[in-house]
């Protein structure tokens, strides 16, 4: 395919480049290398040898397309660069290496100086100390104009409208420094002081250098008084705090500045002929690698997709749908590292051996299979300390939930099925919920059990307010504790509130039933939808009487036979409609603060843990955010979080959202466990993780570095009903964490799979 013209036929493009720095540079070499005839312009406002940075690290897979798309680029780099596989934590005087992971840096100058001698070999022109005209002016003389002019782009502020910029500023101050010698490895130090947590990373950029960057928490930064200090007394500063790491060394800087990190996000990255990439369209934490990377792929997908579209607009289209993807991940996973770091305090208690691993794994990135794979012996040393047994995964250690102790670390989470009639449980619920007990894992939870009809969200919802109902279940426990031995059963309680009175899910999720109808009731008159009936705002006496609805509803559940209770409190059913100020508008005692907001639940908690047996568990589930303005807080989840456990719940099951039904979640593997993260780090209370956790490798990472206790898993229990028993198989894990019924001990080995590889060839002709 001829590569892309200016979108009207003509000949070849003129293209105007703003910013030179390795993405833009970068980018005009390839598009004057793939087509000679184009004219190039590079506009860069600093001296050539300018930059404010010391070294960059790439991958292999970006050195991998540097080396496809311009040998003679790669070659000059790779006679500079410095590889290492090592990363060290030193943390309260201890240093834990582990290795196998794999880098390669150079100094940001050499990075510089190779591309800038690349373009003007390739007749790409080059302007130093010179601004760009305006990106509109440009584009009136030059069919694409390239933005490459950084994190503060006045590209995509002056065209705000087109590109759709959305800009979150972080609690963090860091700064760029040198260090005159080369680390062993990729260094993480803590340094806990009287002002607060301060942490460095570090790595080498050549044989003598290393890139050290410094960062705290604003609050940190200030009662330090780096506020007040110019650059050198800053970088003095620093090199006396981690003078150990340094080897008493000093550090340097070159412009040096303490910053705020800046995630950009752009709902568009083209606006007519001009396009945005590298740091102008997206950003990444420094923490989980270099800008300079993603930068540079970039500008290798953009001239790749100009090579093989017919026209421009079409070349700019498929640059962002090849790139936007993989910058989304990338960001996720920048996001939750750089959120660890803020939230550092939260770790430096940890045992050693499990803080290094937290850190490794901080990103989602590197996991504990993963781990393992690169450093087999770091990994088994991090399990020893956590204290599973030789041979033993994580997620099949015993976990203590009050009095009830679980064989491993695996729930099936509570899934609404919607096939009950009248509330009573059939045979439907027989076979899913005992499928999954024999599948083997800890727990196996029932969905929300209703505990009144009004009560129900639809009209096949399951039920416990009548003796009917509670032999229908004790039918199912009996089933559970006969047939899978070991596995515990638990009961979720709940009342719809104002998101009752539905269809089924796959009839159309949340929408009104077209008759039959019940009148709804909520802490205030709010409807859950433009759509949803309006509920009716509960009295006093009827607050008295829901509460008893629930007492009664946990007796029969203790008579049922069930293991555990867990108290819905999340996803906007009634008690969750309470937590949140988007829908709790009262003005008496069950509303306003947060302590009014909670008080009908804790009276409701109160009253299921008089009617509930001591020596069973009892746990809360919230949504620790609501996903929208004005709704709760990561503050209110820890508090709301410690206010049930104070009234006896032995655990938080943490979930998110569905309160409001404007809400905005950030979706993403494994998205809701930071904030049970918070809560049990925070408070030390027992939780169980949700939440997009699809794999036995994410609950063995997330159980190891003590980010919670228990994950409670919905889809891939949907999938497979014995997931935890194929996760064993494996990972060859054949001890007491989980055991396969005696019927079904045949298949505990994985089938044999028919001949995938072809005989080789006995001859090779040249």
């Amino acid at each position: 395919m001829a590569p892309a013209s200016d979108g009207t036929g003509g000949g070849p493009l003129s293209v105007a480049v703003i910013g030179g720095g390795p993405g833009g540079l970068y980018a005009a070499a390839l598009l004057k290398r793939l087509d000679p005839d184009r004219d190039i312009t590079v506009w860069e406002r600093n001296a050539p040898d300018d930059t404010f940075g010391f070294g960059v690290v790439l991958s292999d897979e970006t050195l991998g397309g540097i080396e496809h798309a311009d040998p003679a680029v790669y070659a000059a780099l790779q006679a500079d660069f410095v590889r290492w596989d090592d990363i060290d934590i030193v943390h309260r005087g201890r240093r834990h290496t582990s290795g196998g992971h794999g880098f390669a840096a150079l100094g940001r100058r050499r990075l510089l100086a190779v591309l800038h001698t690349r373009c003007q070999e390739l007749g790409v022109r080059l302007h130093f100390g010179t601004e760009a005209p305006p990106a509109v002016e440009l584009a009136r003389t030059h069919d694409l104009v390239i933005a490459a002019d950084g994190v503060h782009s006045l590209t995509r502020e002056a065209q705000a409208d087109g590109f759709g910029p959305r800009i979150e500023e972080h609690r963090c101050r860091y700064i760029w420094l040198s260090a005159p010698f080369a680390f062993d490895a990729f260094r993480f130090e803590i340094a806990e002081t009287e002002h607060g947590i301060m942490q460095l990373h570090g790595y080498p950029y050549s044989d003598s250098e290393s890139t050290v960057i410094v960062e705290m928490r604003e609050e940190v930064w200030q009662a330090a008084g780096f506020e007040g200090l110019d650059e050198q007394s800053s970088v003095d500063r620093c090199a006396k705090i981690f003078a150990e790491a340094l080897g008493g060394r000093p550090l340097r800087g070159n412009n040096s500045a303490w910053t705020t990190f800046r995630t950009v996000v752009n709902d568009r990255w083209s606006h007519g002929s001009t396009v945005l990439i590298g740091d102008a369209a997206h950003t990444a934490h420094f923490s989980i690698g270099s800008g300079t990377k993603l930068a540079m792929e970039d500008a290798l997908a953009l001239a790749a997709t100009i090579q093989e579209q017919p026209t421009l607009p079409a070349a700019l289209a498929a640059y962002e749908e090849e790139r936007r993807p993989v910058v989304a991940s990338t960001q996720r996973a920048a996001l939750a590292s750089l959120r660890w770091f803020e939230e550092l305090e939260r770790y430096v208690g940890q045992p050693p051996k499990q803080f290094a691993f937290n850190l490794l794994t901080r990103s989602r990135r590197v996991t504990h299979d993963n781990l393992r794979l690169r450093d087999e012996r770091f990994t088994e040393a991090v399990e020893r300390d956590f204290g599973c047994p030789p041979g033993t995964p994580p997620m099949f250690t015993p976990f203590r939930l009050g009095p009830l102790t679980l064989r491993n670390r695996v729930v099936v989470s509570p899934m609404d099925m919607y096939s009950a009639t009248d509330g009573v449980p059939g045979d439907f619920h027989l076979v899913h919920l005992g499928a999954r007990a024999l599948g083997g894992p800890g727990l196996v939870m029932t969905e929300m059990v209703c505990v009144s009809p009004q009560g129900r969200i639809t009209p096949a919802c399951a039920g416990l307010w009548d003796d009917e109902q509670a032999a229908a279940w004790r039918r199912i426990t009996d089933f559970v504790h006969t047939s899978a031995p070991g596995t515990a059963i638990g009961i979720q309680l709940g009342h719809s509130g104002r998101k009752g009175s539905t269809r089924v899910m796959w009839e159309g999720i949340d929408e009104p039933l077209p008759e039959g109808n019940w009148p709804l009731v909520a802490a205030s008159p709010l409807p859950y939808r433009p759509d949803s009936q309006i509920p009716h705002e509960l009295t006093e006496p009827e607050l008295a009487a829901i509460r008893e609805e629930f007492a009664a509803a946990a007796r029969r559940s203790a008579d049922s036979g069930f293991d555990l209770l867990e108290l819905h409190c999340a996803h906007g059913y009634l008690l969750s409609g309470f937590l949140s100020p988007l829908t709790n508008h009262r003005t008496d005692s069950y509303g306003g603060d947060l302590a009014g907001r909670l008080r009908f639940p804790l009276e409701v908690l109160d009253a299921v843990r008089a009617q509930w047996p001591d020596d069973r568990p009892l746990t809360v589930r919230i949504s620790a955010t609501d996903w929208a303005p004005g709704g709760t807080t990561g503050d209110d989840a820890v508090a709301i979080a410690r206010a049930f456990a104070e009234h006896g719940a032995d655990a938080i099951d943490v979930s998110t959202g569905q309160v409001v039904s404007d809400e905005r979640p950030a979706y993403g593997r494994s998205y809701q466990t930071p904030y049970a993260d918070r809560i049990r780090n925070e408070t030390g209370i027992p939780v169980i993780s949700v939440g997009a956790i699809s794999s036995w490798d994410d609950v063995n990472s997330l159980v190891l570095a003590g980010r919670t206790d228990l994950c409670a898993l919905a889809r891939p229990h949907l999938y497979d009903p014995h997931w935890t028993l194929h996760a064993a198989a494996e990972q060859d894990y054949t001890g007491p964490g989980v055991a396969w019924p005696a019927p079904y001990r045949a298949g505990s080995r994985r089938p044999q799979t028919g001949r995938t590889d072809g005989p080789k060839p006995r001859l090779t002709l040249n």
